[in-house]
């Protein structure tokens, strides 16, 4: 099983756009979320900062700039999505991976908090 890290720089993120009201509310992740293509083509207009701004965990070991170093995306890319949210939680919960889940939990009671 991997391991990961969380990744703080990602947490400020989905919460700076969660105050910013850039949020989906009601969506069905598995259909939703950014397959393959759809990574492929943010990395090509963005860098791989912001790719990995949308990811709550990096993977132990993996190297930089690779796919496989982030985990557990909070969103498509442009908002996030609250099912998103709460696929974050219960994989890193499944997994044991506690300051991902605990992380991921805050930010969803965030975002149910401003959204209202």
């Amino acid at each position: 099983m991997a391991e990961y890290t969380l990744n703080s720089a990602a947490v400020t993120h989905v919460r700076a756009l969660i105050d910013a009201r850039q949020y989906v509310l009601d969506s069905d992740w598995g259909e939703v979320q950014p397959d393959a293509a759809a990574q492929n083509a943010y990395l090509e207009g963005h860098p791989w900062s912001d790719y990995a701004s949308w990811h709550l965990g990096l993977t132990v070991g993996a190297s930089d700039e690779t796919k496989a170093r982030y985990a557990f995306v909070a969103g498509d890319f442009r908002r996030v999505h609250r099912s998103a949210l709460i696929a974050c939680v219960y994989r890193a919960s499944e997994w044991r991976h506690k300051d991902v889940e605990l992380a991921a939990h805050d930010l969803l009671q965030h975002l149910d908090r401003v959204s209202g």
